[in-house]
C-alpha cells in the first residue's frame, strides 16, 4: 500500500491560515483583517471628532470592543501556532499587534473624571493599527530592503542638507538680523532655511531686503532638486532590487516565520526547517 500523506496538524493549518496568503483560507483571513483594520482605523477618527463622539460614543465603543476582541484572538492565535512564540512577540509585527490591542483594555483601569486624558491618549495608541496593513503589502519587502541599502548614501545627504541649512540660516541672519523680518537668532533663522528648502514656506519669517529675498529666491529652487534626490536613490535601489528578484511566495517558517520562499522551496532559507 502506498503511503499515504499525513495530515498536518491543527497548528499547522491554523499557520497556513494565518501567515500565508496562497491558500484561499490565507486569502479570506487577510482580506477579513485587512476589512476590520480599516474599520477601526475609521473608529478611531469618528472617535477623535467631538460631535461624533458624544452622540453616538455606545456605538463606537461596542464596535471598539468587538474588533479589539477578534484582533486579542488573532494575537493569541499567532502566538500559539509558532514554534517559538517570543519570536514573534518581540518582532516588529509582534509588537505593533500588541500595540493595537491593549489599549482598549487598559483604559478600563483607568476610571474617574481625573483620567479622561489619560484614556484619550491610551485610545490614541490604536491607530498603531494601521502598521498592521505593512504585512499585507508585498512590495513593502523591496522597499524596505531598498531603504536599507541605500541608508549610508541617504545619511550623508541629510547631512549635507543639515549643514547647508545652518549656512544659509547664518547668512540670512547676518543679511537679515538688523531688519525687522523675525531673523532675531541663528537657530530661528536655520528654522526658516528648513522651513524655505523643503518648499513648506509658512510664512512666519519672510526677508524684507533685497538681498535676502534673492538668495530665498535662490534657496526655495534649490529645494524642488533636493527633495528629487533622496527619492531617486531609494528608487534606484528598489530598480535594482526587483531585477535581481526571484518569484517568491507567502510561505512561512513554522519555526522561525520567515516569509518570501522561493515557489519550489522545500526547507526555510533561514533556519533550514522543513516547509
Amino acid at each position: 500500500m502506498p503511503n499515504q500523506k499525513k495530515e498536518p496538524s491543527w497548528k499547522n493549518k491554523l499557520h497556513e491560515i494565518i501567515y500565508e496568503a496562497d491558500t484561499p483560507s490565507g486569502k479570506l483571513f487577510d482580506v477579513v483583517l485587512l476589512i476590520f483594520i480599516l474599520l477601526s482605523i475609521v473608529l478611531v477618527m469618528l472617535e477623535s471628532v467631538d460631535y461624533i463622539g458624544n452622540k453616538y460614543y455606545g456605538i463606537l465603543n461596542i464596535l471598539e470592543w468587538i474588533i479589539t476582541i477578534l484582533f486579542t484572538f488573532e494575537y493569541i492565535a499567532r502566538i500559539i501556532c509558532v514554534k517559538k512564540p517570543k519570536a514573534y512577540i518581540f518582532s516588529f509585527y509582534g509588537i505593533i499587534d500588541f500595540l493595537s490591542t491593549i489599549p482598549k483594555y487598559l483604559s478600563l483601569f483607568f476610571v474617574g473624571t481625573h483620567s479622561l486624558v489619560a484614556i484619550r491618549a491610551l485610545r490614541l495608541l490604536r491607530v498603531f493599527r494601521i502598521l498592521k496593513l505593512t504585512r499585507y503589502i508585498g512590495e513593502s519587502t523591496n522597499f524596505g530592503r531598498a531603504l536599507k541599502r541605500s541608508r549610508v548614501k541617504v545619511a550623508v545627504f541629510l547631512s549635507f542638507v543639515l549643514v547647508l541649512c545652518i549656512i544659509l540660516g547664518t547668512v540670512m541672519y547676518l543679511i537679515e538680523g538688523d531688519k525687522d523680518s523675525g531673523f532675531s537668532s541663528i537657530p530661528r533663522s536655520v528654522y526658516w532655511a528648513i522651513v524655505t528648502l523643503t518648499t513648506v514656506g509658512y510664512g512666519d519669517i519672510a526677508p524684507v531686503s533685497a538681498l535676502g529675498q534673492s538668495i530665498a529666491s535662490l534657496i526655495m529652487i534649490l529645494g524642488y532638486g533636493i527633495i528629487a534626490i533622496p527619492t531617486g536613490i531609494v528608487t534606484s535601489e528598489m530598480t535594482k532590487s526587483e531585477r535581481n528578484n526571484i518569484p517568491k511566495n507567502t510561505q512561512s517558517c513554522t519555526n522561525c516565520m520567515e516569509s518570501y520562499h522561493t515557489d519550489d522551496a522545500q526547507f526555510c532559507h533561514k533556519c533550514g526547517h522543513p516547509l
